[in-house]
């Protein structure tokens, strides 16, 4: 399967938009992961409120277990602790938690929108283009065949009467001179530049 011409010129106007359209994908991909790590370090916001929140969580559990040994009323008073502990400081802590993978999703989400809407609109205007000129390719291999005396005069005939003259002029000075006389190999070679196509010859 063809999936570049053979000409020069078409062939390198091909392998530079390919080439273009695969930098183009690099280039989001890498903008699409700083805007990711850019977003993800907010996330140190949510771990100092989490940290912030621990930290209280364990000076009253510090506290709690200082004074539990305190006869009578220490229990009591160690559970306090440990509950104004949790109460304060823990739902701080969750939080912090909390905010903290919000901010992971959301660095993922832009990420992934970053590369995906621009990646979309650029496959979708130029991957439909590309398959057909694949399909062209193909397809005029197939058409130009010439295996046989008859199909190289039906080749030739084909390009003589349907090719225009600035095509036909860069092959032969006379297409209709050629044909009548059944030289057929410069309207042949003019039916597959036209095609982008190079023919094989033995």
């Amino acid at each position: 399967m063809r999936i570049y011409p053979d000409t020069a010129d078409d062939r390198g106007r091909a392998v530079a938009k390919d080439a273009l359209v695969l930098l183009t994908l690099f280039v989001l991909a890498w903008l699409a992961l700083k805007v990711h790590d850019t977003v993800d370090k907010l996330a140190v916001l949510g771990t100092g409120v989490r940290d912030s929140g621990e930290a209280v969580q364990g000076g009253f559990g510090a506290a709690a277990d200082a004074v539990s040994g305190v006869p009578l009323v220490g229990g009591e008073l160690g559970d306090a602790l440990r509950d104004a502990g949790s109460g304060g400081g823990g739902k701080v802590a969750d939080a912090g938690a909390a905010g903290e993978e919000r901010v992971h999703d959301l660095a993922n989400l832009l990420g992934f929108l970053f590369f995906a809407l621009p990646a979309s609109i650029l496959l979708v205007t130029t991957l439909p283009g590309r398959i057909r000129q694949v399909r062209e390719l193909n397809a005029a291999e197939r058409l130009l065949d010439t295996s046989s005396e008859e199909r190289r005069r039906l080749v030739a005939m084909r390009a003589a009467f349907t090719l225009g003259p600035a095509e036909l002029s860069r092959h032969t000075r006379d297409p209709l001179g050629d044909l009548a006389a059944g030289h057929y190999d410069q309207l042949i070679d003019a039916a597959y530049d036209e095609a982008g196509l190079r023919r094989r010859t033995a």
